[in-house]
C-alpha cells in the first residue's frame, strides 16, 4: 500500500492534507483567541463608560458606596483638624475623616448588632541576624 501511494505521489498529497489540517486548526485556534480578546476589549470599553454608581452589583447590598462632596473650606477645616497637610490630596483628607467617621459609628452607635469581624492572631516574630 506504502508503495502504491509513493508510485502516485499519494504519500505527499496526505502530507500536504495533513498540513493543510494543522494550519486551519492552528487559525481556528488564533481566531478564537482574537474573538475572545475582542469580546473583552468589548466589555472593558463599556465597563468604562459606566459611572461608580451604575457599576455596583445591585444584587449585592454589600457592594455599594458613598459619593462625597466637599469644598475648600471643609477641607481647610480637616487639615486644622489634623487629617491632613498641605501637599496632600484633597481625596486622601477626606477619604480619612470618612474612615475615622465610619469607625465611629460602628463603635459608639447601635449598628444592628454584633459584626463577627474575626480573630486577629498576633504573634511575635524574632529578628535574627544573618
Amino acid at each position: 500500500m506504502k508503495i502504491i501511494k509513493k508510485l502516485f505521489g499519494l504519500d505527499k498529497l496526505e502530507a500536504s492534507i495533513q498540513k493543510a489540517e494543522q494550519d486551519l486548526a492552528e487559525a481556528n485556534n488564533r481566531l478564537a483567541a482574537a474573538e475572545a480578546a475582542s469580546k473583552t476589549a468589548e466589555q472593558a470599553e463599556e465597563t468604562a463608560k459606566l459611572s461608580p454608581k451604575e457599576r455596583v452589583n445591585k444584587d449585592n447590598i454589600r457592594n455599594g458606596f458613598f459619593e462625597l462632596d466637599w469644598n475648600d473650606q471643609f477641607v481647610l477645616q480637616l487639615k486644622q483638624e489634623g487629617y491632613g497637610e498641605d501637599g496632600d490630596k484633597e481625596e486622601e483628607i477626606v477619604d480619612r475623616w470618612f474612615r475615622e467617621l465610619c469607625a465611629n459609628v460602628v463603635v459608639d452607635g447601635d449598628f444592628g448588632g454584633p459584626v463577627n469581624t474575626g480573630v486577629i492572631d498576633i504573634k511575635t516574630v524574632k529578628k535574627t541576624n544573618q
